[in-house]
């Protein structure tokens, strides 16, 4: 029960920071219910049900200010919700310790990714097929669908199968692939988290995967971190989300590389 106390706690902080970028927070959860002593398949599916509470609760904070991209949501969106259920179901194909270590080496390109800088493509790209042209709001962006599928495809099988969303590898897809307003990509993101996050949990739970005891009490406690994060995403400039992205993404990594090689050097 102490280790049950501990991730809830964790989790509470965890939401928070990441409902404030768009992220369900799996690239947290996962690593921090292997440590508290959940396997890793049970954590991947657990850490599911945390994003969908978190990401839904942060999502309703999002919308209330129309920073959720609907339209932009539904395009690119379906590839990576039949790829993680797809991703949760066959997760028990591979070992565990190998799904960790590309977790984080994913983490680590995604982090470095968001720190570089974005550029907007509107004027060379709007016109060309596959490129397409939208305006939300007073922004103006153009989507590179050629990129934005496969990458979104692919980002749900593997974020179905260790348990995270896919807004560590969507808000960078949006922000620097499609010039996507930071504020913009965080509130979309967590719309698409929900998403994915359920079809991602379904896989895991058909495959026999599901811990109610720990789940439930952690997705309550996610929720409320989830509407308190979306709440501080609005106050906070978007150069420093940006940042806060980048940096909590490459701790997320460091934390499951240690992780996973403790695992392996106990095997």
């Amino acid at each position: 029960m102490l280790g049950l106390g501990v991730a809830i706690l964790s989790i509470l902080v965890i939401s928070v920071l990441m409902s404030m970028t768009g992220r369900g927070g799996g690239n947290f959860y996962v690593p921090v219910l292997v440590a508290c002593g959940l396997p890793m398949l049970q954590a991947a599916t657990s850490a599911q049900c945390i994003l969908l509470c978190t990401a839904a609760a942060s999502a309703l904070i999002f919308q209330k200010s129309r920073s959720i991209d609907w339209k932009l949501a539904l395009v690119i969106d379906p590839p990576t919700d039949v790829m993680a259920l797809i991703g949760g179901y066959y997760a028990h194909m591979l070992p565990g310790i190998a799904l960790k270590f590309v977790f984080a080496s994913l983490l680590v390109l995604s982090g470095f990714f968001m720190l570089r800088p974005a550029r907007n493509r509107v004027s060379s790209d709007k016109n060309r097929l596959g490129f397409w042209h939208r305006k939300f709001g007073h922004h103006e962006y153009v989507v590179n669908l050629w990129l934005a599928l496969p990458i979104t495809a692919g980002t749900g099988l593997v974020a179905g199968m260790v348990g995270i969303s896919g807004g560590s590898f969507k808000v960078p897809l949006m922000v620097l692939g499609c010039g996507v307003p930071m504020r913009v990509a965080v509130g979309t993101s967590s719309a698409m988290v929900a998403a994915t996050a359920f079809m991602g949990m379904v896989g895991h739970s058909a495959a026999g995967d599901f811990n109610a005891s720990w789940a439930i009490p952690m997705s309550i406690t996610a929720a409320i971190g989830g509407l308190v994060g979306g709440l501080f995403s609005l106050r906070t400039k978007p150069k420093d989300l940006k940042r806060i992205f980048a940096y909590t993404t490459l701790v997320a990594a460091l934390f499951m590389i240690i992780n996973a090689w403790l695992s392996f050097g106990n095997s």
